[in-house]
């Protein structure tokens, strides 16, 4: 099977996973407890906008999580395609107690791919488990390498992205996001995956935007 049609299948299970989550998750919500819709209401909202607000904010907790789930996947594919060799390993953590593993998305030779859609977390303890993860690896004698196809909008998000960012160079590493992360895997891998996921994302949706 080509690269295209495997990654064309991998979203249509993506698809219809994400469709059957949404509508139990629509019926479930029909058993809800509404009593909170009157604080909707004091601040001026009426309880069906409030419901569907309610409902939207349900769908988008499952969307986010399926769309980066099947960009990791696919970029995964990309890179296995052209490295038979890569896999995925989980290593001991070395320095630390939590956790106990760390997971390498893709090993290739010992470049440890870290695959990311986006990363929008504003918890500075996030640095510190990062910085433990990438000298784990580091320790384990593999090159940190992030891909994070989408930089987060937020200021404080930025701001931990760019301490990583230095995390990874000061260990070797290399450290690509937005355009260069898109960049970076096609010159890797042979494989355009942006332009392979705008072609299917308009046979579906018959948008090119």
């Amino acid at each position: 099977m080509i690269l295209y049609d495997e990654i064309k299948e991998l979203s249509d299970g993506y698809e219809l996973r994400l469709r059957q989550q949404m509508d139990t998750r629509i019926i479930e919500m029909e058993a809800d407890d509404f009593s909170h819709h009157i604080l909707y209401r004091v601040l001026g909202v009426c309880p069906e906008e409030g419901h569907q607000i309610d409902v939207m904010q349900n769908k988008g907790r499952f969307l986010y999580r399926y769309a980066g789930s099947f960009l990791e996947d696919a970029a995964f594919l990309c890179i296995k395609h052209s490295h038979p060799e890569a896999e995925k390993k989980r290593i001991p953590n070395t320095n630390g107690v939590r956790p106990k593993t760390f997971e390498i998305d893709a090993l290739v030779g010992n470049d440890a791919f870290e695959i990311k859609w986006r990363d929008a977390t504003t918890d500075g303890d996030h640095i510190t488990k990062e910085h433990t993860r990438l000298k784990t690896i580091h320790d384990a004698g593999y090159r940190p390498v992030r891909l994070m196809f989408y930089y987060p909008n937020r200021t404080q998000a930025q701001r931990i992205q760019r301490v990583l960012q230095d995390l990874y160079g000061g260990l070797g590493g290399g450290y690509y996001y937005g355009d260069t992360a898109w960049s970076y895997l096609r010159e890797y891998t042979g494989h355009d995956l942006f332009g392979i996921i705008q072609k299917i994302a308009i046979e579906k949706t018959g948008n090119a935007a």
